[in-house]
């Protein structure tokens, strides 16, 4: 079963496909939102970067994702902070004593995602990074309750939080400075939506990638790849 250790490798990934992607983040948080959520979101996944070894050491997961998010909630500014350390301490609230098994991650990402439209007062078509997550939840919780392969899985998720991100292209904004803007918002994605989603593409890739790391997720009669 996945410890803790491979945490460190997972933030990576999550920084450098924002980095990566900086210039076009911030082109679309300035043209709907406030202009700060790269440099929020950077800040706070280099202070996660900074407690790599500290996470890393911990042979609990749910204490693990706890500790990541009360991190986030105080480095990482603006509504992002609160909703993303609002997701993975619920996130390490619903794996306490849980098996890390696929079908438990699944129902804990789902619990974890209610958690954040509960903090967030949202819901799908709001423009928001809810958007991106609770289509991406879904697609886990399915293709876990169909015994999918880790990979099968991850293709799935992947699938949906891009799907997801796209389509707030064709709504208007509810929330935020962005909400303001009223038709202007149409056209553009939500910044927020978009990282999201890059940042569950790159864990999902990772996950897949690094050896025996998904060995305790198999599901109970795994599909062919």
């Amino acid at each position: 079963m996945p410890t803790p250790a491979i945490l460190p490798e997972l933030i990576q990934a999550a920084l450098r496909t924002i980095e990566e992607n900086a210039e076009e983040v911030g082109a679309l948080d300035r043209a709907l939102g406030d202009g700060d959520h790269l440099t929020n979101l950077q800040r706070g996944l280099k202070a996660l970067i900074d407690q790599g070894a500290e996470l890393a050491k911990l042979g609990d997961w749910s204490e693990a994702l706890q500790k990541i998010g009360k991190t986030v909630l105080s480095t990482v500014g603006g509504a992002s902070g609160s909703l993303y350390g609002t997701l993975f301490i619920s996130l390490g609230k619903a794996l306490r004593g849980q098996e890390l098994t696929l079908i438990n991650i699944a129902h804990a990402f789902s619990q974890a995602v209610e958690a954040v439209k509960q903090r967030g007062k949202t819901k799908v078509g709001e423009k928001t990074l809810v958007d991106t997550l609770e289509p991406a939840a879904c697609a886990l919780l399915a293709a876990a309750h169909a015994h999918a392969s880790p990979s099968q899985a991850a293709d799935q998720v992947k699938q949906a939080a891009i799907c997801g991100m796209e389509a707030t292209r064709g709504m208007l904004a509810t929330k935020g400075r962005a909400s303001y803007l009223a038709e202007r918002s149409l056209g553009i994605p939500d910044a927020g939506a978009r990282t999201a989603q890059l940042m569950l593409c790159a864990i999902a890739d990772t996950l897949v990638s690094i050896p025996n790391a998904t060995l305790g997720c198999r599901p109970a009669h795994p599909t062919s790849e």
